[in-house]
């Protein structure tokens, strides 16, 4: 077992971008670390919420051969009204694919940390462990943190709608909420590359005009490339500290959206081929 619960564990989200960091994930759970802190949004949330229940199997199968159920989304699922993912199939009628082990989930200790944006108002929800004990309603919290506006449906809760995570406070990169929990460690697994900068909205007239009923969600969309850069530079400062390390992937060969297969399981294979080359480092700093 290696004790980091001192150290705060940041998952980025991205799609299917995730299947370059599921090793990371697996080999963590592997090798029985346990963290105090575990965040993240849209697939990031996913990642997070096996981190809790050690499942390192879903954590391969979630990012790969699950993307090629022919329920799973596409055009034609976007044309029917669907989504561009089937989020509804994805999170909540699987029809027992991607059994859950809630039982190790709710058993353990570490802090969970997951985040979407109130649609109607604009306002960052987090839910933590007091909330996140049953597994429809967790599956309904990772569903709102990962819908893409205007490319999946809306979401709810008690009512209220629900869009993706990172659009909220820190742009997809919970290291604010981390630190605000009191962590000054961080192992941060991104999607995106180390010089990745996220431009401005070239258009913040037209992006209005595509929520006309929710202009909060305008805003966040509009404001995000700056809640994400100001994130970013954060970690990368605290980096330079020797308080945080941070994976970022140097071949990451797929896109968001996604849905192949072979695709996926050769951006799955990258991914642990850059995580067994940094893991002596990681290693070294989760111990330190």
């Amino acid at each position: 077992m290696i004790d980091a619960r001192d150290t705060a564990l940041i998952i980025e989200g991205g799609g299917t971008r995730n299947s370059y960091t599921a090793p990371a994930i697996m080999k963590l759970i592997n090798e029985d670390v346990q963290f105090g802190w575990v965040g993240g949004v849209s697939a990031g949330a996913i990642h997070a919420v096996n981190m809790l229940s050690r499942d390192a199997e879903r954590t391969h199968e979630a990012f790969t051969s699950f993307m090629g159920h022919p329920k799973i989304g596409g055009l034609r699922s976007l044309a029917m009204g669907r989504g561009l993912l089937n989020a509804e199939f994805m999170f909540q009628d699987r029809g027992g694919l991607l059994p859950f082990d809630i039982e190790t989930f709710n058993a353990n200790e570490a802090t969970i940390h997951v985040e979407a944006v109130r649609a109607d108002t604009g306002e960052t929800v987090a839910f933590n462990n007091d909330r996140l004990t049953d597994e429809d309603f967790i599956n309904l919290v990772i569903r709102c943190s990962s819908t893409m506006p205007m490319l999946m449906p809306m979401a709810y809760i008690d009512g209220a709608p629900y869009v993706d995570g990172a659009l909220g406070d820190g742009g997809g990169l919970v290291i604010d909420a981390a630190e605000k929990a009191g962590y000054s460690k961080f192992l941060v697994l991104a999607t995106k590359s180390r010089d990745y900068v996220r431009e401005q909205a070239s258009r913040p007239a037209m992006v209005r005009r595509m929520f006309p009923k929710y202009p909060e969600v305008a805003r966040r969309t509009i404001e995000r490339p700056d809640e994400y850069n100001r994130s970013k530079d954060r970690i990368i400062e605290l980096e330079k500290e020797g308080r945080a390390y941070a994976f970022f992937p140097e071949n990451m060969m797929v896109e968001s959206t996604e849905l192949k297969v072979p695709k996926l399981e050769a951006n799955f294979a990258a991914g642990e081929e850059q995580l067994e080359r940094e893991w002596p480092a990681i290693k070294a700093f989760l111990e330190g």
